[in-house]
């Protein structure tokens, strides 16, 4: 990914860990990429692609406040150096303030995907999702959804799953539903606080893994047919035999390095810090950076220092032990390198395996998904009948149906 503005943004949203990391050198403070930067990294970046399809993805910070200008340059720049029968596709991650009509429509024009902020209701966005004013954000963000659909570019919405955010999963996913453009991402935010504990707006294991079988629960049942989740989906492809392609279920990382606003290289965008810096695109080629020995051990790193308690789970296959930056904690072995999430991944993995192991044989992406919700809200019914409010719950947690899944019931046909 490429910051072409580095960490500079228009929110100073409460959970940014950008707003308390420090910019180790003045160019990374610099306000944006030069024009001589921006054609060096995309010349390099093509050269070092195998093709014949390059992907770009404009980070930030807010990539924006760039500007418009530098986003023709960047088409510009690209069709100069594409050779001939390759194709380039351009991904924008924003927060959506400064999508104006403008935007819209060269965004539309240019075929940009474009992943944009948005955190379900406007009481959850605007908790944490604010100006420089302290004014929360969610009017801009949801005109900018409408917006972007009105040229032709349906977003993919991503949503930060705050501690606030996991008491009200199903107002946060329906709310984004109703958006209706296909896709939506969710994002645990985990912090730490000086003394190495979690920040009032993390969402603890329990409740990440709570919010996802709610919103699971949903989903499968109700829109398997016209939205996709992008955990869930990643879920079914693993289920199915296939690999993940999301960095944090693969066994190994290091494949989503940042080209900062400076032209340095770092390993990840979690890992932007003097230690995880591997260059610099002015001084060596992206293509030799990438498989450097310091790239290729950080990528390892994640599996090499997974702990025995992980090594065992029964769950590995599906997350791996999580993204490195969320491995904090101690396993029951005493090791470190837990991963903070543990408890709400094995909670969501044990309520999903039985649907999944259904879907997968009902036979999904080979028969009609309004076939399969309805043979999964069948199961679902027969699942609970009989079940008392104090019987065990049927999703297997241990606990009494009316403290678990009560309220997820199939309802009667």
């Amino acid at each position: 990914m490429a910051k072409p503005v580095g960490s500079r943004c228009n929110l100073r949203c409460g959970f940014c860990y950008y707003l308390r990391t420090e910019r180790n050198s003045p160019s990374m403070r610099q306000e944006c990429m030069s024009d001589e930067l921006l054609v060096l990294f995309i010349r390099q970046y093509i050269e070092a692609s195998s093709g014949p399809e390059i992907s770009f993805v404009w980070h930030g910070g807010e990539p924006s406040l760039a500007g418009l200008g530098f986003y023709r340059k960047i088409i510009e720049f690209q069709e100069r150096y594409l050779p001939n029968g390759w194709v380039c596709w351009n991904n924008l991650q924003t927060n959506g303030v400064l999508l104006d009509d403008e935007w819209c429509a060269f965004l539309a024009e240019a075929k940009f995907d474009v992943g944009l902020s948005i955190d379900g209701t406007k009481e959850l966005h605007d908790r944490y999702r604010k100006d420089s004013d302290d004014n929360g954000s969610y009017s801009q963000a949801f005109e900018a959804a409408l917006r972007l659909k009105k040229h032709g570019v349906s977003p993919d919405l991503i949503c930060t799953v705050t501690s606030t955010t996991a008491k009200n999963p199903l107002g946060a996913y329906r709310a984004l539903r109703e958006l209706d453009t296909g896709w939506i991402q969710f994002i645990p935010i985990i912090r730490l606080d000086t003394k190495g504990n979690l920040t009032p707006e993390s969402v603890s294991g329990e409740e990440y893994g709570e919010f996802l079988c709610a919103v699971f629960d949903e989903w499968v049942h109700n829109d398997l047919d016209r939205l996709g989740v992008q955990m869930f989906a990643e879920l079914l492809r693993v289920w199915a035999g296939g690999s993940a392609g999301l960095c944090w279920m693969a066994p190994t990382c290091g494949c989503a390095l940042i080209v900062e606003v400076d032209g340095g290289v770092y390993s990840c965008d979690h890992f932007v810090d003097e230690a995880h810096r591997i260059g610099d695109i002015n001084e060596t080629h992206l293509g030799l950076l990438v498989d450097t020995q310091e790239q290729l051990v950080f990528g390892r790193s994640k599996q090499d220092s997974l702990p025995q308690q992980c090594q065992n789970c029964r769950w590995l296959r599906y997350c791996n032990g999580g993204c490195p930056k969320d491995r904090f904690l101690v396993s029951c072995d005493n090791e470190p390198g837990l991963n903070c999430l543990c408890a709400g991944f094995k909670r969501f993995f044990t309520y999903a395996s039985p649907i999944m192991d259904e879907i997968t044989e009902l036979g999904f992406g080979k028969q009609a998904p309004q076939k399969i919700m309805h043979q999964l809200q069948e199961l679902k019914r027969a699942k609970w009948e009989g079940v008392s409010r104090n019987d065990p719950c049927p999703c297997s947690s241990g606990r009494k149906a009316k403290s678990c899944c009560w309220t997820r019931r199939a309802p009667a046909p």
